[in-house]
């Protein structure tokens, strides 16, 4: 079977609006332009939210300081909150209403101070997520080629989860954005980044395995998704027509999800 999640029913909500501190190369806050405010989370019809923000310069999202907020406006409905590197006291307070925190986890300590650009190491975040495994549901997302289109660290990353313990596991792709320090770089090598997905696979071979929303489009797009088909990985969100249509010749199962693939 195969999951092909198109996550009309999840909507994005920013608690810093469009401000970042942090700045990352790759991002340098443009994705949280597109986002809601809270503000406008009790008029939305979306069954579930993804909640994130800006980073500060310490690498948190403050989501904690919205927890009441978030709460009370909750609803019945789901949240995936992404925090960044949170204290084990902040984890506590967003247990209260998280059904899921999507981790970012990064295996290379040069990608974090030339990316991130703060003074945080791989134990850093190793620490984080086993304290956050102790009390939420944490879905680990490595973004391939996160250093300007380069793999480093991505492997250990993968090796460091399976040692850790890990439920299910979410690939992104480097997406070269305009206006961000890696505006004019190149996505990862495609033959890298299925070489990567396979050997995924194949040393985790019984944890759900997703492609996330963030990858490059066009071509480049098409050809990795055909390939995420052909590997077995078990979610693809936003599938190309031309994976939905290769899952169909050989047979596969699909599942279609209207939320966030982590949900």
């Amino acid at each position: 079977m195969i999951r092909f999640a198109y996550p009309n029913q999840t909507k994005s909500v920013s608690v810093t609006a469009a401000h970042c501190e942090q700045n990352c190369a790759h991002c340098g806050g443009h994705y949280l332009k597109h986002m809601l405010p809270i503000s406008a989370m009790a008029a939305s019809r979306a069954t579930s939210f993804l909640i994130s923000g800006g980073c500060g310069s310490d690498g948190k999202v403050p989501i904690v300081e919205h927890v009441a907020e978030l709460k009370e406006l909750k609803q019945g409905r789901r949240y995936n909150l992404h925090v960044g590197l949170i204290d084990e006291a902040e984890i506590a307070k967003i247990a209260e209403i998280a059904d899921c925190v999507s981790f970012d986890f990064i295996g290379d300590d040069e990608t974090i101070r030339e990316v991130l650009g703060i003074k945080r190491t791989v134990q850093d975040y190793i620490h984080c997520y086993q304290t956050l495994r102790q009390q939420v549901k944490v879905m680990p997302h490595i973004c391939i080629g996160l250093q300007g289109g380069e793999l480093k660290g991505e492997y250990r990353a993968i090796e460091l989860l399976r040692e850790l313990g890990v439920d299910s596991l979410t690939f992104i792709i480097f997406t070269p954005t305009r206006k961000t320090r890696y505006a004019e770089y190149s996505p990862p090598k495609l033959e890298e980044v299925v070489e990567l997905l396979k050997w995924a696979r194949k040393t985790c071979p019984s944890i759900p395995i997703h492609l996330g929303c963030m990858r490059p489009g066009g071509r480049y797009r098409s050809e990795i998704d055909q390939w995420a088909v052909k590997i077995g990985l078990d979610t693809i969100v936003n599938p190309t027509p031309k994976a939905v249509e290769l899952a169909n010749e050989l047979g596969r199962t699909i599942q279609r999800s209207e939320e966030c693939c982590v949900l």
